[in-house]
């Protein structure tokens, strides 16, 4: 396993992280004899770093986990689970979800803590909330070490937040297709000459960067002369970048951890050549030639004042003919984008067509027109 340190304390993580959101499942529940299995597999296999957080699996991910560091595989690795604002109704809250974290995962302390998915309004919330406050307080009682963010807004938003604490590390939303998306390759170099560890989620686009590739990008892949999977491609690119000192991968499947950790030991950083570089952009062009709707996430069209995720929209509609899973696609967008889990819609049937987004937009899009489209398309039973 190849293992890169981070600035601010030392700690030598893995590359590969295991992110818990994709357990595999027994019917709509997690199936926890394989869950664990696999968890003590990867951390078998060289893994020591660990991601939950509260929504994932209805909130059964963080118990599992816990069950699964039993046996003495806590000492192991370094837990990371998430303070997730959508679920805060008051200040107090912050203490409640983190008293209860502990108890489900079994553990005195929980090693990085992350604010949960900020962008500019959530952010703005959890100030409100005296989230950084709450963070000092709980590192001073030992129940926290670490005070970190995920990230899912603009990339100003993104180095507002990175100056207003000393934070060791934050998670990103990062691959070949989604360099310019939210932090984006600046904001990578940024948090790294700020010295902050990077964690990169999505690494993979939720499993559309590997074997659900579309046949024409996949072709790049199959004429290079060095033979890997899309998914070896996807990772190798990740982790050729000295700035991410690791990826989460949602894994499920003994095979993919397997797999997985066997590539973490050879995608050193720098070692790509030129020649593959090249390859992986051809793959990368060629996939977004078959995109529906050509949008890069640079949130010029923000915020809508309907209160349209419009970025998050069109990454859904893209996804839905792309990713090879039409059901998570769908899920995706009810359980983020309909307040399946936030309460709060996002959606695309709350377009009015007021048509201010269409000035602001750098790909000329027809934000209301396309937005009509993914309403027809993803809105469950054609209710909008």
């Amino acid at each position: 396993m190849q293992y890169r340190i981070v600035p601010k304390n030392g700690d030598k993580l893995s590359v590969l992280g295991f992110g818990c959101m994709r357990l595999p499942l027994k019917g709509e529940a997690i199936d926890e004899e394989r869950a664990i299995k696999q968890i003590r597999l990867a951390i078998d296999g060289g893994v020591n770093y660990m991601d939950s957080a509260p929504p994932y699996h209805g909130g059964e991910s963080e118990k599992v986990l816990g069950k699964a560091l039993q046996d003495g595989y806590r000492k192991k690795v370094k837990v990371a689970t998430k303070l997730t604002p959508f679920m805060l109704n008051k200040p107090e809250d912050m203490q409640k979800m983190l008293e209860g974290q502990l108890q489900k995962l079994q553990t005195g302390h929980i090693d990085y803590y992350l604010l949960h998915g900020l962008d500019a309004g959530v952010w703005k919330k959890l100030q409100h909330f005296g989230a950084l406050k709450f963070l000092e307080k709980a590192q001073n009682e030992g129940k926290i070490i670490n005070p970190c963010f995920s990230f899912h807004g603009s990339l100003s938003t993104f180095k507002e937040i990175i100056a207003a604490n000393d934070w060791i590390m934050c998670q990103i939303q990062y691959n070949y297709l989604d360099e310019q998306l939210q932090a984006g390759t600046e904001g990578l170099k940024f948090a790294a000459a700020n010295k902050l560890a990077v964690v990169v989620m999505e690494p993979l686009r939720g499993g559309g960067l590997t074997d659900k590739l579309p046949l024409e990008a996949k072709k790049h892949f199959d004429a290079a002369p060095v033979k890997r999977t899309p998914a070896e491609w996807g990772l190798h690119w990740i982790w050729n970048h000295p700035e991410v000192t690791l990826a989460l991968s949602g894994m499920n499947e003994e095979r993919q951890v397997l797999e997985n950790i066997q590539t973490a030991k050879t995608a050193l950083p720098n070692s790509l050549t030129t020649d593959e570089l090249i390859i992986i952009k051809n793959a990368s062009d060629t996939y977004r030639r078959l995109l529906k709707i050509n949008c890069t996430g640079c949130q010029y069209c923000m915020p809508c004042i309907n209160g349209v995720n419009i970025p998050r929209n069109f990454q859904a509609y893209n996804d839905l003919y792309l990713s090879g899973n039409e059901q998570q696609a769908r899920g995706m967008y009810e359980w983020f984008l309909m307040g399946g889990i936030t309460g709060v819609r996002a959606d695309a049937a709350l377009c009015k067509g007021c048509m201010q987004c269409t000035t602001k937009c750098p790909q000329n899009i027809n934000i209301p027109e396309k937005l009509t489209d993914v309403a027809k398309e993803l809105t469950p039973n054609g209710n909008a």
